[in-house]
């Protein structure tokens, strides 16, 4: 498969096994579920009755008071006792195998390529690091709401693109299925676009 470089009379080759594949939109939505729920904290937290300090002895004593019996001042219908049910930490991770993954990235790469949404560059830096710079860039390749990815980005293309909306800056390793899903457009390096081709090989 051939991919016209923007703004340049060239073309690359790239591998039809990796930017060539059908769309599937059942092993998409796991691998992107998967990675949301990875990210998930899990740690909400509630204290149970034997978790909240105090109420070791017996309140009163069990008849002759004239009040319902008590065991304990930690009870979870008692004024700062434990609650019932309470919240435990909790782990969301849903695990992919690698090759699963790897077949959704290759699968939404080539869907892009499809959507004319995969733009690819020479080299994506700015000179002095200025968001006009930045803005300038984005305009040229006529980019609203993506991701740039690059090798390794430079200081001026993290300044540049810093306070624009909508424009995340990362490198291949650092890429994700989430990151391609929610873009408009994604927009690599030559070199960058070689790197996944091998990552994904």
């Amino acid at each position: 498969m051939e991919l016209n470089v923007s703004g340049k009379k060239q073309t690359i080759e790239v591998s039809d096994s990796v930017f060539g594949r059908d769309y599937s939109e059942a092993l998409i939505h796991q691998v992107v579920t998967s990675y949301l729920a990875t990210g998930r904290a899990g740690t909400k937290a509630q204290k149970n009755r034997s978790a909240v300090r105090g109420g070791g002895a017996k309140p009163w004593k069990q008849k002759g008071t004239g009040r319902a019996r008590a065991g304990t001042s930690r009870s979870p219908i008692w004024v700062g006792g434990g609650k019932t049910f309470a919240a435990q930490p909790r782990d969301f991770t849903k695990k992919v195998n690698t090759k699963m993954y790897r077949a959704a990235m290759k699968s939404i790469f080539s869907e892009m390529i499809r959507d004319q949404r995969l733009v690819v560059v020479n080299e994506m830096d700015t000179a002095n690091g200025k968001t006009k710079e930045g803005v300038e860039f984005l305009n040229k390749h006529d980019v609203k709401k993506a991701c740039l990815v690059t090798n390794e980005p430079s200081e001026n293309l993290l300044r540049s693109i810093n306070n624009i909306p909508h424009i995340y800056v990362t490198n291949v390793l650092g890429l994700t299925p989430v990151d391609l899903v929610y873009s408009d457009k994604v927009v690599l390096t030559v070199d960058a676009i070689k790197q996944v081709e091998e990552w994904l090989s």
